[in-house]
């Protein structure tokens, strides 16, 4: 969930600023053909422009902002028996999934957390809490390194930035439509445009980048099993399903703070169609 948070904050915030420079230079004054119509090719290549820039700027500096943000102290040396455990079972799954040997790191949280990022398969970031090393006996911290190894190894961060800049893409595309629309139409505005095609196309673009986040948190879902499937295989099924009755004993007590834990988040029916993550039970049945 921290990886897909991060990824998607950092995705929103790009495009607001690139968005904001193009229109302080007026690059978006072209997309009007003679100010009447708008040029829907123009269009399209400014909404992919805009699009996959946010989402690959995301993703290339999705490692710094992960250290910077949970505050991730990297092992470079171990300093202590965990972490020389840490950086030994990483090095062996890195081996087994054939990718370059990731950046281990630990960050504080009572909450058992557990994350995976980077621009690539071989430049990746694995890193867990504090909370999740004293939640979990080996095999189960083992079971959710592989997980997140197996994240990376499937390049799931690429797959989920390519589908993001298609989503932002569309977004863009059909909020400035819709505000163009509702320009000509409602305001009859003849030339250019008036104040209701900025308005209408912020709030289109509001409603669709939701709806477009329902697509892009069913595929993160969908990554859930298969990094679930990926760590079973690595280290065995009977770890990966012991972790993830953990982490459903460890989301069953009273005091667990609400927020995600480790690499698992509780959602409602609503809530589900947002969530990065399928609901434990629902894991650990596909598992078995």
């Amino acid at each position: 969930m921290l990886r897909v948070a991060l990824f998607l904050g950092t995705n929103i915030a790009i495009i607001a600023l690139l968005s904001i420079t193009f229109s302080i230079f007026g690059i978006q004054g072209l997309l009007a053909e003679n100010g009447v119509d708008l040029n829907l090719q123009a269009l399209l290549v400014y909404s992919a422009i805009i699009g996959f820039a946010g989402s690959f700027i995301s993703l290339l500096i999705s490692k710094w902002m992960a250290k910077r943000s949970m505050r991730v102290h990297v092992i470079e040396q171990a300093s202590d028996a965990t972490e020389k455990w840490l950086l030994d079972t990483v090095t062996i799954l890195a081996q087994k999934s054939k990718i370059g040997m990731p950046e281990v790191g630990i960050f504080q949280s009572h909450a058992p957390n557990a994350f995976a990022t980077g621009w690539n398969r071989n430049n990746a970031l694995v890193a867990v809490s504090t909370g999740l090393i004293d939640a979990m006996t080996k095999d189960e911290v083992e079971a959710v390194l592989a997980h997140e190894v197996a994240h990376v190894a499937n390049g799931d961060m690429i797959t989920m930035t390519l589908l993001q800049g298609v989503m932002n893409t569309f977004v863009i595309f059909l909020s400035r439509i819709i505000g163009h629309t509702v320009d000509r139409v409602v305001f009859k505005v003849e030339r250019g445009h008036g104040p209701a095609f900025w308005i209408v196309s912020i709030i289109a673009e509001v409603i669709l980048g939701f709806l477009a986040m329902t697509i892009t948190m069913w595929f993160s879902r969908y990554r859930e099993f298969r990094a679930d499937a990926g760590a079973a295989n690595l280290v065995g099924k009977h770890k990966m399903r012991a972790a993830l009755i953990r982490l459903q004993s460890n989301q069953a007590k009273p005091d667990m703070p609400d927020e995600m834990a480790a690499f698992a988040i509780n959602a409602g029916k609503v809530q589900k169609l947002f969530s990065s993550h399928p609901p434990l039970e629902d894991r650990i049945r596909a598992l078995e």
